[in-house]
């Protein structure tokens, strides 16, 4: 089965989801969810990106997304190049991350399996775009998203997840800035 799915819509709303190499629980620590948060918060200011939902779980995030300038592939590529880069350079330089050789050979380990990385990958490249074409099926993937935490058994109710815009559906805005649909 191929994993070279599309944006077919540039201008649609999109439910994605992306994980780390191997599943890695690497979102774990503030310093990582701040990398996340911040880079989502610029390309929501400065690069055309719609937030409607989102979730940063420990190994993946799950996004519902669209682009004013009807370039959502290339908006998520930008995003998950600058996280990787930063996130590879935060994880070397953290003295605190008791993980750190093992984090780094894993993710040298996915780059040498691929053709495209010339060191160490951290995102796996598929986004799996699925367009929102019906409030019916936004409030599905809305759903989805806001129980990933509770289904994983981290928090006990969706709002109380530190990471996800049910707190923002609660009125909520002090961790992520979204765009409410």
């Amino acid at each position: 089965m191929s994993r070279n799915y599309k944006f077919l819509n540039p201008s649609g709303c999109y439910f994605v989801s992306f994980a780390t190499v191997y599943w890695i629980d690497i979102f774990v620590r503030p310093l990582y969810f701040d990398i996340i948060t911040k880079s989502l918060t610029y390309c929501r200011k400065n690069k055309g990106m719609l937030i409607y939902a989102y979730c940063i779980m420990p190994s993946h995030i799950h996004l519902i997304f669209s682009a004013t300038e009807d370039n959502p592939s290339e908006l998520l590529r930008d995003f998950k190049g600058y996280t990787s880069r930063q996130l590879i350079k935060v994880i070397k330089e953290n003295p605190q991350e008791s993980r750190k050789e093992w984090l780094l050979y894993m993710m040298k380990k996915a780059g040498s399996k691929n053709p495209t990385v010339t060191n160490k990958q951290f995102w796996q490249q598929h986004n799996q775009p699925i367009e929102i074409w019906s409030p019916h099926v936004f409030t599905q993937k809305l759903n989805y998203i806001h129980q990933n935490p509770v289904e994983a058994g981290l928090v006990v109710k969706p709002e109380d997840y530190k990471y996800s815009s049910a707190r923002n559906y609660s009125e909520d805005h002090t961790v992520l800035e979204i765009d409410i649909h």
